[in-house]
């Protein structure tokens, strides 16, 4: 049978490496693909807790840290704080014992915090997810009631928190805010997001 001049040489040549050159651009489109089902190092980082050093933070003063794509509030409260705080007649409040689970079990009490100086919260009203003001000092102006403890007041919508995170009777909030897990790794860095039970 005759060839009719056909380089078989040549022809294994071309199948060859048009298989390789399919082969690479099939794992070229594959490897992008498959990388896409993971989550990103972004998305991995907004779950995975976070560390907060309050070396600096002074007394009567506020930090915050991002977790999980929410600010979360850090204050250092000084002893006229926390008295005025735990001062607050449960009438006043709406679950002052805390009562509707906004907080891991390992806090407790009227301050809803770990060590009573430190309190650390969620910063995000709940009623629909505003960000309250800081307004600590006592009677602060534009919060709109008389005898103001000092607290958070979202002006959206007129919810008003304690510096607990407690929220007032007759505000359109319907819990406290909410306290995220964490604990203290050392006494000045705080792991937000890690329950000391699991630590």
């Amino acid at each position: 049978m005759a060839d009719n001049g056909v380089n078989k040489g040549r022809r294994r040549f071309l199948v060859g490496a048009t298989t390789v050159v399919g082969g690479v651009g099939a794992v070229g489109v594959a490897v992008p693909f498959v990388a896409s089902w993971q989550p990103s190092a972004r998305a991995r980082a907004a779950g995975a807790p976070v560390q907060a050093d309050v070396s600096k933070l002074e007394a009567g003063q506020r930090m915050t840290v991002e977790w999980r794509g929410r600010p979360v509030w850090i204050i250092r409260r000084t002893s006229e704080m926390i008295e005025r705080t735990t001062g607050i007649e449960a009438s006043r409040l709406a679950d002052p014992e805390s009562e509707v689970p906004q907080q891991p079990a390992y806090v407790s009490g009227p301050l809803r915090s770990v060590r009573d100086e430190i309190g650390v919260l969620i910063g995000i009203c709940t009623h629909l997810g505003c960000s309250p003001l800081f307004r600590p000092e006592p009677d602060a102006e534009g919060v709109g009631t008389e005898d103001w403890p000092g607290g958070f007041f979202c002006p959206c919508h007129g919810s008003r928190f304690d510096l607990a995170g407690r929220v007032f009777r007759n505000v359109p909030a319907p819990t406290n805010l909410e306290v995220p897990p964490y604990r203290f790794e050392s006494d000045d860095i705080i792991v937000v997001g890690e329950d000391e039970e699991t630590a």
